[in-house]
């Protein structure tokens, strides 16, 4: 007997989401349309005492710049490719860093591993869920790790689909941990290292305060997450990305033996990160070293598996090219940040939204940073960026409202941290989600409930560290 057979020949009427690149080239529109809406102005800076390479804003230099120049009408139109260019360590790795992913799901290695955790966990998916969270914010915690989680987003969702979830679990487990990590770091040198160094103030001081904040926090994402994913187990129809096709390219393959090949190239694969992560830590390392260490990765793992060169290289271009739509997203989100800083702007948001802050008390002023910290989180998606920017400004603010500099600093990573997993300003956000497949739309929908509980945690954070930070190393 046919079912549903009432509404055959009847076209359906889909919801309408904006797709993620709409989405951005909007923004790119708005950002120009507020040039001319928003004067001009410019703070001055000076090269950072224990950075040459970086500048800080030197606090009360704002000055207005009426004569600036007004974009010509179709500047967001040639901002784009500037946007691209900007953008283009992180394009690169995800071209480059795509093709050696495509070689290691050619190898059978990851499916394996895959299968295995699978397995293991089917019936457990709150060990997978919380493990996976704890693992990825250590690594956001402690060095910063961000663009490093990029290239794990299709077996994330690969392994989540086998155990009956869905993508918007295995961004979840990335962003939350990400975010997290980022906004309680207590030895991040890309954030809160920095702006403890701007306040003057011992690097990693406090940190037995800001591990207490890390578990809380992750005890936070983990309960968002781990409900939502029983909620879809339970009902797959109430996932948010039920509409979305991944039929092809996150499947497990029938062939799933742990082979001594697999192994070892699970072995190359893993001291390739290790090594990456200690010279981050120890060398300075960054992005070029990070593709480099992707293609050695690439190059034994085509010798172990034992691959034809050509059907290598093939695979490899395949696997890069599967990457397109992420680069192209995180160049236009680039390009939002270009046109702001091309109109002159950003420097007067920045400077509006600080000086409502003068005259606030303790309380206030303390919340009133977060606030500033998260808005311009939206301008500057950047951390080290944005601490260059605010910090030299909060600091002394910090001073005239009786807030310590530990709390100016964790208001900035507050600020900066948890809206990482938000901002479509942020090239990482669209670059994963586009691997993921996920609509922004409906990330948002899943993040936006995650993000009030943070920020409610948060807020009372920061309140208590001026009343008590005398006690948990917050009081300098």
């Amino acid at each position: 007997m046919a079912t549903g057979t009432a509404d055959e020949g009847t076209p359906k009427k889909k919801g309408w989401f904006p797709d993620s690149l709409v989405l951005i080239f909007s923004l790119i529109i708005v950002a120009q349309i507020l040039s001319y809406v928003i004067p001009s102005g410019t703070f001055e800076r000076a090269p950072a005492p224990f950075d040459s390479h970086r500048e800080m804003v030197l606090p009360g230099s704002f000055t207005a710049a009426p004569d600036a120049p007004a974009l010509e009408p179709w500047h967001f139109l040639s901002a784009i490719p500037r946007g691209l260019e900007s953008a283009q360590e992180i394009i690169f790795l995800v071209f480059l860093v795509g093709g050696v992913i495509a070689l290691l799901r050619a190898s059978g290695a990851i499916d394996a591993i895959l299968f295995r955790a699978v397995r293991t966990f089917s019936s457990s998916p709150g060990i997978l869920i919380g493990g996976t969270l704890l693992l990825f914010g250590l690594g956001a915690f402690t060095i910063g790790m961000g663009e490093e989680y990029m290239p794990l987003i299709p077996i994330l969702v690969t392994m989540c689909l086998a155990m009956k979830l869905d993508s918007i679990v295995a961004m979840g487990i990335l962003w939350a941990s990400y975010g997290v990590g980022w906004a309680t770091a207590g030895t991040n040198p890309f954030g809160v290292l920095i702006a403890q160094d701007i306040a003057g103030l011992p690097p990693t001081s406090g940190l037995g305060f800001r591990i207490v904040i890390f578990l809380l926090c992750l005890l936070v994402a983990f309960q968002h997450i781990y409900a939502y994913a029983k909620k879809i187990a339970e009902n797959p129809s109430k996932s948010l990305v039920a509409h979305v096709d991944y039929s092809e390219g996150f499947s497990i393959p029938e062939d799933v033996s742990f082979t001594w090949q697999r192994k070892l190239i699970l072995g190359v694969f893993t001291a390739g990160i290790v090594f990456f992560v200690y010279g981050a830590q120890n060398w300075g390392w960054y992005i070029l070293e990070l593709i480099t260490i992707f293609l050695a990765i690439g190059v034994l793992t085509a010798v172990i598996a034992r691959m034809d060169p050509n059907d290598a290289a093939k695979t490899f271009i395949a696997g890069a090219a599967e990457m397109t739509a992420a680069a192209l997203l995180i160049g236009f989100a680039r390009t939002i940040e270009v046109v702001l800083t091309d109109g002159m702007i950003i420097d007067t948001i920045i400077n509006a939204i600080a000086s409502m802050l003068d005259g606030t008390g303790p309380d206030v002023s303390a919340l009133g940073m977060l606030l500033v910290q998260t808005i311009t989180n939206f301008f500057i998606p950047s951390g080290s960026g944005q601490a260059f920017v605010t910090m030299p400004i909060m600091s002394p603010l910090a001073d005239l409202t009786g807030v310590s500099q530990q709390t100016a600093v964790l208001a900035y990573q507050f600020g900066d941290g948890f809206t990482n997993m938000v901002v479509p300003t942020s090239a990482l956000v669209v670059g994963t989600l586009a691997l993921g497949k996920i609509p922004y739309v409906q990330w948002v929908k899943f993040v936006t409930p995650l993000l009030i509980k943070l920020f409610a945690l948060a807020a009372a954070i920061l309140v208590f560290t001026v009343h008590f930070g005398e006690y948990i190393g917050f009081a300098n």
